[in-house]
């Protein structure tokens, strides 16, 4: 282990992580335990490219996110494009704001403008969806974006692209899926040592902010009223990179009503005020609530660190503010988009952990319907799509421009909608209240089981494999399909469907990026004199969770 370390120091281009691999190859070599211990970790073997790209930890060595590493993913990138595209081959790179975006955001340009592609560098510090959006506005082969999104301050990642001639029209500027991204790994096992990759900073074109301006110009068109809006609304980037083109995106949509979480607008890759920088996690959200309250406002949105995803708060009948789940602005979403910019034969396409109330508004619309494995890159590809989403509040709502999970264009859709529901009275509560009641109260929770040990996802997902289930919440079960074995619809993948008599459902899978196994639990009541049964709902989640729970557990 020492070899393979001191081997990948002396051919790391990066001063600071060969000194610090230095020092702990030097204290391992004299018996640190501690040394030995952090240096295995460091070299249990190359980062995985898969899917979503690169993920992980910032550090040196072979298994961190580091200016070597994204070297040599870079060249494996830039061979794979030589062999499907060829030397003319158009990238387009942009990059947040976390620890180490600066410097691999520099690595990955340089790489690939010294093989002579033309490389257009975004200006620094952008969200994730403007990078998606130059992918297509820019006619590339491919995109690269320096993220990890909502992971935990310490991590960074790599995700690409592929448009134009290196892929089919329903994937242009898409994240990539198989066997791209094994054929890109294949290459990058074959790239020579890190300083052994040429790099060129003098032929990369450096983008001015034109093509923020495209970006902002098409969402802020998502909002169809002419006029300024009444809404007020508080906003949220969480320490991320989405605040200040949010905040164009809402000025040219003439949405001037807003107020910004001040301790949270700067970018700061710690992201000191929040637990954990995801709108999803208990508490990230305190500070827009409070805000929300001392200025009455209409609707919270939060974004997250790359303002990909996007978290909704609003009033309740009784006035306290509730944070909406991501099958709930789903709904809301797609019921809007299928009311107001739907064409003949559009689809409305959702991941088949999420909610299966979309696929009743798309019927309810004569409308087209896709359940897609889960991720954007499957969404995304979805023929005649209008509106796609994903539970873990990612949504799709101008696919001709982002196609992927827009946290900001979402945001402009929100607020539209709060504005035309208010003209009628009505709010986003008594929107899910008149959905229940037209489709039945679906009620949909996740359960999530964190591991240190990987090796027991593998093992619980087999025990529940092999377990014979008759009843889940009292109900018989009625179906049983393991999802490994793939269907017309949906290739295969690691994960398990349950479903009952009474229509209740369980999707349990293993998380694609962090150490944890996924449970997505619906049920779907009916609201007979038109009373919404949450209570009773919230009842028979509680009763399903607690016997998948025990399943897994057993």
């Amino acid at each position: 282990m020492i070899e393979t370390a001191r081997h990948w120091r002396d051919h790391d281009p990066d001063p600071a992580t060969r000194v610090a691999l230095t020092g702990l190859i030097d204290a391992a070599e004299t018996g640190d335990a501690d040394a030995v211990a952090d240096l295995a970790s460091r070299f249990s073997g190359p980062l995985t490219f898969g899917t979503a790209g690169l993920r992980g930890e910032v550090g040196a060595g072979e298994s961190r996110m580091n200016v070597a590493v994204v070297t040599r993913a870079t060249a494996g990138l830039a061979r794979y494009l030589l062999d499907t595209v060829g030397p003319d081959a158009r990238i387009v790179v942009g990059c947040d704001a976390r620890h180490g975006s600066a410097e691999f955001f520099a690595a990955a340009t340089e790489v690939l403008a010294a093989q002579g592609f033309t490389t257009f560098a975004l200006p620094p510090r952008l969200p994730t969806p403007v990078t998606a959006c130059a992918a297509r506005s820019l006619d590339c082969d491919a995109g690269v974006m320096i993220t990890a999104s909502h992971n935990p301050p310490g991590d960074n990642g790599y995700k690409v692209y592929l448009g134009g001639r290196a892929t089919d029209d329903a994937g242009r500027g898409v994240q990539i899926i198989s066997p791209a991204d094994a054929d890109i790994a294949d290459r990058i096992t074959q790239a020579p040592t890190a300083d052994g990759v040429p790099r060129e900073p003098a032929a990369v074109t450096r983008l001015d902010d034109e093509v923020v301006r495209t970006y902002v110009e098409r969402t802020a068109r998502l909002r169809p009223a002419a006029g300024a809006s009444p809404v007020r609304v508080v906003l949220t980037p969480l320490h991320g990179v989405g605040g200040t083109v949010a905040r164009e995106v809402l000025r040219a949509a003439d949405i001037g009503d807003v107020h910004i979480v001040a301790e949270q607008f700067v970018p700061d890759p710690d992201f000191p005020t929040v637990p954990f920088p995801n709108p999803e996690e208990p508490g990230a959200l305190d500070l827009a609530l409070d805000l929300a309250r001392d200025v009455d406002a209409d609707v919270v949105i939060a974004l997250d660190p790359d303002a990909d995803r996007c978290s909704v708060a609003a009033p309740g009948p009784d006035g306290h503010w509730r944070q909406l789940s991501g099958d709930e602005v789903g709904w809301l979403l797609g019921e809007q988009a299928a009311r107001d910019a739907a064409r003949p034969g559009d689809t409305l396409a959702c991941s088949i952990v999420s909610s299966r109330l979309l696929g009743r508004i798309a019927d309810d619309h004569g409308l087209r319907f896709a359940a897609t494995l889960t991720g954007f890159k499957w969404i995304a590809r979805t023929p005649g799509l209008r509106f796609g989403y994903e539970e873990a509040i990612g949504y799709c709502t101008d696919p001709d421009t982002v196609r992927d999970k827009d946290g900001i264009g979402a945001m402009v859709r929100v607020i539209s909608l709060v504005e035309r529901l208010a003209r009628d009275g009505r709010t986003l509560s008594d929107e899910l209240d008149r959905l229940a009641r037209r489709h039945g109260l679906h009620a949909t929770a996740p359960m999530t089981i964190r591991v240190e040990d990987t090796a027991l996802i593998g093992e619980m997902m087999a025990r529940l494999r092999s377990s014979p289930i008759e009843r889940l919440a009292g109900s018989p079960l009625v179906e049983n399909r393991d999802l490994a074995h793939g269907s017309a619809d949906l290739p295969p993948t690691d994960g398990i469907l349950l479903r009952t008599a009474a229509d209740d459902r369980v999707v349990v899978r293993p998380s694609g990026t962090e150490p944890k196994l996924k449970c997505y639990l619906e049920v779907v009541l009916d609201c007979p004199d038109g009373a919404v049964p949450r209570a009773e709902a919230a009842r028979r989640l509680d009763a399903l969770g607690a016997d998948i729970a025990a399943l897994l557990r057993a």
